[in-house]
């Protein structure tokens, strides 16, 4: 069976719970990291040596780094649906995922932590407002290509809408000011639509 190491309120074991779930593969997921802990024992960093989650052991073949779990879970098991076979279509859902960890994920992070790891006095309120006009100018590009599409490659729902779906729900859902964005909110909708969704989409978030 498929186990999955991490805390389910880690934006990137999100995506692999969810990855999953979508394709409908049972799965053992065993709290790690946060105040789970666990990241620097021996058998844990002979696994990953960076200490972080997610990490996955399919049969013995270990992986670490998010993106490419999903990727590597979505070719195996969902080739030609959530691993699209035509190459232009695969390109364009690898485009958005690496768009979801090197620009969307770095400009919300500072809000994220300083929200929902740091006491309200500890604040750092000049980054929570950078974070946030910086992600909410991303969304309205998001919300821009989104027009006239139902997913984020077209009319197939693939892994790209996973991971950066993942994303969005947290920029949605903090206590923050944004800019309504009615195709990005419909596309946020759909998702949450989506039964393998419900554990990696709930609220609140912590």
């Amino acid at each position: 069976m498929l186990k999955i190491w991490g805390r389910l309120n880690s934006l990137n074991v999100k995506k692999v719970v969810w990855c999953a779930a979508e394709l409908g593969l049972p799965f053992e997921r065993i709290d790690a990291g946060g105040p789970f802990g666990g990241l620097d024992t021996p058998e844990f960093l002979a696994r990953n040596p960076n200490g972080t989650i997610p990490l996955i052991d399919d049969d013995g073949f270990t992986l670490w780094e998010s993106n490419a779990i999903v990727r590597y879970l979505a070719a195996k098991y969902g080739h030609g649906s959530l691993y699209p076979d035509d190459l232009q279509q695969r390109a364009d859902a690898d485009r958005w995922m690496d768009w979801q960890a090197t620009v969307f994920n770095p400009a919300l992070v500072p809000a994220i932590y300083n929200l929902l790891r740091v006491a309200p006095e500890q604040r750092n309120q000049e980054a929570i407002e950078s974070a946030r006009a910086k992600t909410d100018r991303l969304a309205g590009l998001l919300d821009q290509h989104l027009a006239g599409r139902t997913w984020l490659t077209g009319e197939r729902f693939t892994m790209a809408d996973i991971a950066l779906g993942c994303s969005v729900h947290l920029w949605l859902n903090l206590p923050l000011e944004r800019t309504p964005r009615p195709e990005l909110e419909r596309w946020y909708t759909a998702l949450r639509a989506r039964p393998a969704s419900a554990e990696a989409l709930q609220l609140p978030l912590s």
